[in-house]
């Protein structure tokens, strides 16, 4: 069995935060976060986005851009939103969240576009 190996992640260092699963991976491309959207709105979700600093990534709270989009099934309306939003705050992380009517909870979560780390 091999050794564990430990993260360097800590909280005073900004840059070595890990802030979930796809964050230990490079960066989505823009066909990766089209197909992370294609896969919510298969899925019957409804997507939405968030952001926040780098620096409070971490906190529980995270800005809503606009509304959830419910209802929305056009992948490229979605893409537009996630541009605006990346446009408006160039420094900041920005999530896609997908919220499940069914079981009244998110269905997914991730971060697509990472921020400025200082």
């Amino acid at each position: 069995m091999s050794e564990m190996q430990d993260y360097k992640s800590r909280v005073s260092d900004p840059a070595s935060r890990k802030f979930e699963t796809f964050s230990y991976l490079p960066q989505m491309t823009t066909e990766q976060i089209r197909k992370q959207i294609e896969y919510i709105v298969k899925k019957g979700w409804n997507p939405g986005l968030e952001h926040t600093e780098p620096e409070h990534l971490m906190d529980n709270y995270w800005y809503m851009w606009k509304l959830p989009m419910f209802g929305e099934t056009d992948v490229d309306v979605v893409m537009k939103e996630a541009e605006a939003c990346r446009k408006a705050n160039p420094n900041n992380h920005i999530r896609l969240l997908a919220y499940d009517n069914f079981k009244q909870s998110q269905g997914t979560n991730m971060v697509i576009f990472r921020g400025k780390t200082v």
